[in-house]
């Protein structure tokens, strides 16, 4: 009775009220809910090493989850480069002398995890202009000889409709046509007829039959990666240096990759891209849509650059008269920048030579360009050309070069029509000043960057307009 007494005059003291009603932790209006409050995190982190192409490197502690596209946001962020979404990670295979570009949506520490630890391999950082090209121009990527359709597919199929059919889960188009495959265990090749369908890679016994009776499995995807070959002939022994292979995930060595090799660059692209289509399908669309999302309304497959409402307000105008007038023929416009261009880079050489020799301003516009991003020095043939296809061989990928043939030429290596062609840069001396030159003096310009300018706003002889140049970037 007497501890009852004293809970009842404990209950009959008044409460006090709380200062800070937004404290309590209400089970109806809570303000520090459990999601606002700071999470542990069990996230591990580790260190992964990233190569540039002048082999500087770059050590990154990253979460285990990290994926190839944020590595990259990284690296642009770290060294403050402009995002154009060609930039891409690399794997490199030392020891086989294998290379492939990471997916955007693949975790780099899963891939580190295949690697064997007596094996340098490396992760590089670079440009790949090719990487969703076949979105942007799928008519380059698969020639009509090389693909077919289902038999309950009638009409002629455009290109566009081509790729829906690779994103679709009901119907694959077929790609078919010669390979040289490395026979197992041996060192010889053996040219067959193959054919790429949704169940994997097959080829033919007999010929081309595409009878289901001669038909033999090869490949299939899931559990492998696919590499192209960057030593050609040299390892492998193959026909033509134009080769790719597949390599088991947890592959401990060469003998259990499966070789193939194209006969043309234009064969090869072809199968490794309905490859990747094959095996990522709707993933690499939406690693392509990532860079566009938050642009309502706008489709990359034809979207424009984005401008400035200012930008967008500026018109030609010309000032020669006593009246001024907007130039609005396009041709005009454009032979009128490059005229006021090259005018401007003649002022500049006047001033430069109010405080110059004419022998110092000679020696400067013949070296003026080895300062210049797409100006490689003395790189072989072999060696630009493995430039040019690292960055990937979209219509207007260039460098400059040394000539190895003739050391007072250089070389213009552009890639075009997934091939890469060489121009050489002959120098020109009219009335004791020298001029540089791609079309036997027709078009003469001072020094190579108003050469490179030039060809950058103008085609010319050339077959295409010079659009990305391969740069060896720092880290």
């Amino acid at each position: 009775n007497r501890r009852k007494k004293k809970d009842d005059n404990i209950l009959a003291i008044p409460s006090i009220p709380n200062p800070f009603p937004e404290l309590c932790c209400s089970p109806f209006a809570s303000v520090l809910s459990a999601s606002l409050l700071p999470k542990a995190t069990s996230r591990k982190k580790q260190v992964i090493k990233v190569y540039s192409e002048d082999d500087t490197s770059r050590a990154l502690e990253v979460p285990s989850d990290i994926t190839a596209r944020d590595v990259c946001q990284l690296l642009i962020l770290k060294n403050h480069y402009i995002d154009d979404h060609s930039w891409t990670l690399f794997e490199q295979l030392t020891h086989t002398g294998l290379g492939r570009a990471i997916e955007d949506h693949e975790l780099v520490m899963e891939v580190q995890s295949n690697w064997v630890m007596e094996e340098e391999n490396k992760l590089y950082f670079r440009k790949n202009y090719a990487k969703y090209e076949f979105f942007k121009n799928p008519l380059s990527f698969f020639p009509d000889h090389m693909i077919s359709f289902p038999t309950e597919t009638n009409a002629a199929v455009s290109h566009s409709g081509t790729l829906q059919m690779f994103l679709s889960s009901s119907t694959y188009p077929e790609i078919h046509g010669y390979l040289h495959a490395k026979e197992q265990g041996k060192k010889s090749w053996k040219k067959l007829y193959f054919l790429l369908r949704r169940s994997g890679l097959y080829f033919s016994t007999k010929g081309t039959s595409k009878e289901p009776r001669h038909l033999q499995f090869f490949c299939e995807f899931s559990n492998s990666d696919m590499y192209m070959s960057l030593t050609g002939k040299k390892i492998s022994g193959a026909p033509t240096n134009y080769g790719f292979c597949f390599k088991p995930n947890k592959s401990g060595g060469t003998r259990d990759l499966k070789q193939l090799c194209a006969d043309d660059e234009q064969s090869r692209t072809c199968w490794m891209t309905a490859i990747r289509l094959l095996k990522y399908g709707m993933q690499l669309y939406q690693n392509y849509m990532q860079p566009y999302q938050g642009r309502s309304g706008c489709s990359p497959l034809n979207l424009t650059p984005m401008r400035s409402i200012s930008e967008n307000s500026l018109v030609a105008m010309d000032f020669s008269g006593h009246r001024s007038r907007i130039i609005e023929n396009p041709t005009e416009a454009l032979s009128v920048a490059v005229e006021e261009g090259l005018a401007w880079r003649r002022r500049g050489c006047l001033r430069l030579n109010s405080h110059g020799s004419p022998i110092a301003m000679s020696n400067m516009g013949m070296s003026i360009h080895r300062a210049q991003s797409w100006f490689h020095h003395k790189i072989s043939r072999e060696e630009a050309q493995r430039l040019i296809l690292q960055h990937g061989l979209v219509d207007g990928v260039f460098l400059v070069r040394d000539s190895q043939s003739n050391p007072k030429t250089f070389v213009l290596s552009l890639s075009h029509g997934l091939k890469i062609k060489h121009f050489q840069i002959v120098p020109l001396e009219d009335d004791g000043k020298l001029f540089y030159t791609l079309d036997d003096g027709h078009t003469r310009f001072t020094d190579l960057i108003q050469l490179v300018e030039f060809y950058q706003l103008n085609k010319g002889v050339l077959p295409c307009k010079l659009k990305h140049y391969c740069a060896r970037i720092a880290l």
